[in-house]
């Protein structure tokens, strides 16, 4: 009797929690509305339509149904109709509105003019004017949702020194639109990213430029977060930069001295210069190349910069200081060895080495081994104390010293393994190398053979034929003598 009684209270108590509440609506949603009339979208792709919802609720939150809403869009500075919408029992209606790319294209808005669509309807079908006045929402702009992009350029891989190739870019979302927009070049130097140009895409989503790396270059394009469209970065495109002349290759000990990578050509040819020796440069000078007592001064030299070619194959400014009365000459055969494609190792003034105590000048011996090429230095002979060098009045030129060794009265100077070794374009052991014959045709003569591979001295044109020291047994052809000291009439001297 007990356990039944339960039973039966548990019954009770498990219907009346099932039963609704006396009064309550029987569709909550329908006074869960904010007052006033609304519209609102998901967020939605451009180029798509975005389904719009209308809310129309009165004072207490009670939808307003049959109510004609007129949503309009905001094209320029002008308010023109998108839709005439009627409230359904909730109060709400639906439409579609497809989105473009400029959120300005975006902006709708909603009015009600305070009546129902049927106001003769009957309470039972929701047709009943509600006690509200006229609604209008102001402008909403409809949210966009951002594509994924993808960018793409495109080039050559190599691109050859002095010249430009064209990159190529192509934006488009991920789904294969192209976009238009504003996006920025940029290359890699160092460990930063430098912004090369700023480019626009066209309708098509291209857009291209032309580039002139001076050394490899690796490039990215970059385009910037829109309203309706993720931010991207290009995958990188490396661009090596390749020589225009043809490179050297030798066996072979490479120069002891290292030497940062001289200045880039300027200019087309070997574009030669010729002026008076400029203050920063004789201030260099003073010291080193030159110091009092040598047997000319700033008024008797000049100053030649130069185009040659690399050993690498690229191009690049040379500088050296000679004689005023030779130092057309020099240029002169310096540029045709460029037109010829004969390279020089390096072109740096003799100054760029320090003051040597041993030769009482600047310190031929690190700039032979370095490899260099240069004219005036007011020094002594190599391995000849106490006699003055030919350069000493600026009238001689020592060209790829690693390659054409001097044999000095202490040896090889500044390697050995040349001495028995040419090449055709940059060591010489005969008269009929080519280099050879470019400085005889412009009055330099291979004064000492391959006792002294490298030395060429100028003479000076208009000079009388004489005997020199190329016409006793040097291995030079005959022709006007070089003006040299006495000491080097006979002797080697460099």
């Amino acid at each position: 009797m007990l356990l039944g009684k339960l039973v039966l209270v548990a019954l009770s108590l498990s219907l009346a929690l099932a039963a609704p509440a006396v009064g309550a609506p029987a569709d909550r949603d329908q006074r869960e509305h904010a007052p006033g009339l609304h519209l609102t979208a998901p967020p939605t792709y451009a180029g798509e339509p975005a389904p719009v919802t209308v809310v129309l609720a009165d004072a207490a939150g009670q939808p307003v149904v049959r109510a004609s809403v007129r949503v309009e869009r905001l094209v320029g500075e002008e308010w023109r109709e998108l839709a005439v919408v009627v409230t359904d029992a909730t109060g709400s209606a639906a439409l579609e509105a497809v989105l473009e790319r400029d959120p300005g294209g975006n902006v709708v808005r909603a009015t009600w003019d305070g009546t129902t669509g049927e106001p003769g309807g009957s309470p039972e079908d929701g047709a009943a004017p509600q006690e509200t006045g006229p609604q209008e929402t102001g402008p909403v702009t409809l949210p966009l949702l951002r594509r994924t992009a993808r960018a793409e350029l495109t080039g050559p891989d190599e691109v050859v020194d002095e010249t430009s190739v064209r990159l190529a870019l192509r934006w488009r979302t991920r789904a294969g639109e192209p976009v238009t927009g504003e996006v920025v070049l940029e290359e890699r130097r160092g460990d930063r990213w430098r912004v090369v140009e700023r480019l626009r895409t066209d309708e098509q989503g291209r857009a291209s430029t032309r580039v002139a790396p001076r050394e490899d270059t690796r490039y990215r394009v970059r385009m910037p977060r829109q309203p309706w469209l993720e931010g991207d970065t290009s995958p990188v495109h490396r661009l090596d930069n390749t020589p225009p002349g043809t490179v050297v290759r030798l066996g072979g000990p490479v120069p002891r001295r290292a030497l940062p990578r001289p200045p880039r050509a300027v200019g087309e040819g070997p574009a030669p210069r010729i002026t008076r020796i400029p203050g920063g440069v004789w201030r260099s000078m003073t010291g080193r190349t030159w110091h009092a007592g040598c047997p000319v001064g700033r008024e008797g030299l000049r100053l030649l910069r130069i185009n040659h070619w690399g050993y690498d194959g690229y191009r690049y400014r040379g500088e050296l200081v000679a004689a005023t009365s030779v130092v057309g000459q020099m240029s002169a055969a310096l540029s045709e060895m460029y037109r010829a494609g004969l390279p020089v190792r390096a072109m740096f003034r003799a100054d760029r080495f320090g003051w040597s105590p041993r030769l009482r000048g600047a310190d031929d011996y690190a700039s032979m081994a370095a490899g260099n090429t240069s004219a005036f230095n007011c020094r002594q002979v190599v391995g000849r104390p106490g006699i003055r060098s030919p350069h000493a009045w600026g009238r001689s030129l020592d060209i790829n010293t690693w390659e054409n060794p001097y044999r000095s009265s202490h040896g090889l100077v500044p390697n050995s393994w040349w001495a028995s070794r040419s090449h055709p374009r940059v060591a010489w052991r005969s008269s009929s190398h080519r280099v050879v014959e470019i400085m005889r045709r412009h009055g330099l003569r291979w004064t000492y053979g391959t006792a002294d591979s490298h030395h060429f001295d100028a003479v000076p044109r208009g000079a009388g034929r004489g005997a020199g020291p190329g016409d006793h047994g040097h291995g030079h052809t005959h022709g006007p003598a070089p003006v040299l000291p006495p000491e080097c009439a006979t002797e080697v001297c460099d």
